[in-house]
């Protein structure tokens, strides 16, 4: 119950959208302590993959701090010595990396021309070795094949876990070779989408992630077809990119925000990291599903800041509660 659009928000925020903070700091440990246990095979399990743990990263949305609840998956690389492999670069969504070095333990993981390693052999190494790991409930490569999924005893969130392996840099840059989902490799950079994130962020004074968070509320309402969360998440920093104005208080930055997805939604959104193409996949009658929903979200949010502004909080709320459904706080 709210008496304030301010504090109706702040309570909606807090309650409802952002994760619970002893949630974010149990899965963070959890985090760390899976990471130690990983490391430790090396030395425990025959022929595991030697680690390169300095180029062990965190990816996806936990690790952006653009999740909201619920806290259901937390994402990690184990990055792999290379052992002499050299890959080629022809297509980066199907790279095959080949090995030499018949001393090395990758060599157990080639595939029948005893030369090409196997991302789908190596998932299921971590994966066998994962299920005698303590505390876990059970681990499985997923139905794509491109991380193992790692359930624990008593917790909701489950880890992904990516084996990968980091190309050297090349005029200073690098990236990280991932699981494609056939036996093969992929290009994949999730420091460049966490540094993005965190420079278009700190540019509005760091208010973007709220709106972030809180319009992927908005997009798992079953008031329109869903779009994927990091669409909808990049067509929400291309808003803000060269903007400063996002403001403290949410509801001030939400009606240009339904405006601009209503229009984004039909455009060519660009992988960030030059990697995917166009993330814009949705067919037309999806796009026009969300666009129809955004606009008239837009409208009813203009109305609610024009209640505000008449001292009506009671009918801006309702008006909030109707964009953002009945787990938006009730006026009272």
């Amino acid at each position: 119950m709210a008496t304030t659009v301010i504090s109706a928000f702040d309570e909606f925020l807090k309650e409802t959208v952002n994760l619970d903070p002893e949630d974010t700091k149990a899965a963070r440990q959890d985090r760390d302590n899976l990471r130690t246990r990983i490391q430790g095979l090396q030395t425990s399990v025959d022929y595991f993959p030697a680690l390169y743990t300095e180029a062990d990263i965190n990816y996806g949305s936990f690790s952006r701090r653009t999740k909201k609840r619920p806290l259901d998956d937390v994402d990690m690389f184990f990055c792999l010595m290379a052992q002499g492999a050299t890959y080629n670069d022809y297509d980066p969504n199907n790279i095959t990396l080949t090995l030499e070095n018949t001393d090395s333990n990758l060599y157990h993981y080639t595939k029948d021309d005893n030369e090409t390693i196997s991302s789908i052999k190596i998932l299921n190494k971590f994966k066998k070795s994962l299920e005698n790991i303590y505390q876990y409930r059970n681990a499985e490569v997923n139905r794509r094949q491109e991380v193992i999924l790692l359930n624990l005893i008593n917790k909701d969130w489950s880890f992904d876990i990516a084996p990968c392996f980091r190309t050297v840099e090349y005029f200073g840059k690098s990236f990280y070779l991932i699981p494609n989902g056939t036996g093969d490799w992929k290009k994949a950079d999730p420091r460049i989408d966490k540094d993005r994130t965190a420079a278009i962020n700190q540019q509005n004074s760091g208010n973007v992630l709220n709106i972030i968070r809180i319009i992927k509320y908005w997009n798992n309402r079953a008031t329109m077809h869903t779009m994927g969360s990091y669409l909808l998440e990049n067509i929400i920093l291309n808003y803000y990119k060269y903007r400063t104005d996002c403001s403290r208080f949410v509801d001030l930055s939400l009606p240009n925000l339904f405006s601009h997805i209503s229009s984004a939604v039909y455009q060519v959104v660009p992988d960030p990291k030059g990697l995917q193409g166009d993330l814009n996949t949705l067919t037309f009658e999806q796009k026009t599903s969300i666009s129809a929903r955004a606009n008239q979200d837009y409208l009813k949010s203009l109305e609610a800041r024009q209640f505000e502004t008449n001292k009506d909080c009671k009918s801006s709320i309702n008006n909030w509660r109707e964009i953002f459904g009945l787990e938006f706080p009730a006026y009272g």
